[in-house]
């Protein structure tokens, strides 16, 4: 039998309560180590709700998807004062905590008195689109924060034609992100829809930072005529028999934060 001291029997005693806290921190609190699942969420406002619409997010979405298990990434509208699009970007583990995380939030009382109230006068959002994202093996991790400086974001979706998304993927890959840094553009996140969406074998979609909407222009302006983005953009479309987007099938929307939004 082993006799301890006074001092001895403490510390020891201390140790293992510590020991025992940190495995309780770490089995309440679990490390996600696997890739996140991305849900963008796309509200077409009714003319005239578009305050109200705020105001729910502000005084009570926010905090109840946060109860939930919802990550909330970033909230934006069109710098286009006709473009009534709500877009918002949404986190979590797996589809599976995704769907139970709505699940509890959709029948939470706060939840519902909030909506009921919200809607006293009618409904506030005319329609919604919901694609489910992973991030491109190319993507930079997803900062959030002010990581625009007060600037800009720009949502870009490219339609390729069938077969060829892997293509365009190698051009970003190896080409493109580096010359949108070049000319000034911010690399934030770039996404492809998981495979049971619409369209995920011919779409990359994907954010970008400016300044303000003029520089992102001019910046676009001047990588396009680049002569490393032209012979990249040759040398891609050789080898793939034509261009890597359909007709009409690069799309773009410039964005603003609103005040309530994680990421500015």
């Amino acid at each position: 039998m082993i006799l301890l001291t006074r001092r001895e029997f403490i510390q020891r005693s201390t140790a293992a309560a510590a020991i025992v806290a940190a495995g309780c921190s770490s089995m309440s609190q679990p490390q996600h180590t696997g890739p996140f699942v991305y849900e963008l969420r796309i509200y077409t406002i009714h003319p005239g709700k578009t305050e109200a619409l705020h105001n729910r997010f502000r005084d009570h979405t926010l905090r109840l998807f946060q109860k939930h298990g919802i990550e909330s990434v970033g909230y934006w509208m069109p710098i286009d004062p006709a473009d009534l699009r709500l877009h918002f970007l949404l986190r979590y583990p797996s589809r599976e905590r995704r769907e139970a995380s709505w699940k509890t939030f959709a029948a939470d009382p706060d939840w519902q008195a909030a909506a009921k109230a919200s809607e006293a006068n009618g409904p506030l959002v005319a329609r919604v689109e919901n694609p489910f994202f992973v991030t491109t093996d190319y993507s930079p991790r997803i900062a959030m924060g002010n990581v625009s400086h007060g600037g800009v974001f720009e949502f870009r979706d490219y339609t390729t034609p069938p077969g060829l998304l892997p293509d365009l993927d190698a051009r970003f890959r190896h080409h493109t992100l580096k010359l949108f840094e070049k000319h000034g553009m911010g690399n934030w996140a770039y996404f492809h829809r998981m495979a049971d969406q619409t369209s995920a074998n011919v779409k990359l979609e994907y954010f970008l930072h400016h300044k303000s909407k003029a520089a992102g222009e001019a910046s676009f302006k001047a990588f396009r005529e680049d002569p490393i983005w032209l012979a990249a953009r040759k040398a891609s479309e050789d080898k793939a028999g034509g261009s890597l987007t359909v007709p009409n099938g690069v799309k773009s929307t410039f964005l603003a934060a609103t005040d309530y939004s994680p990421t500015k």
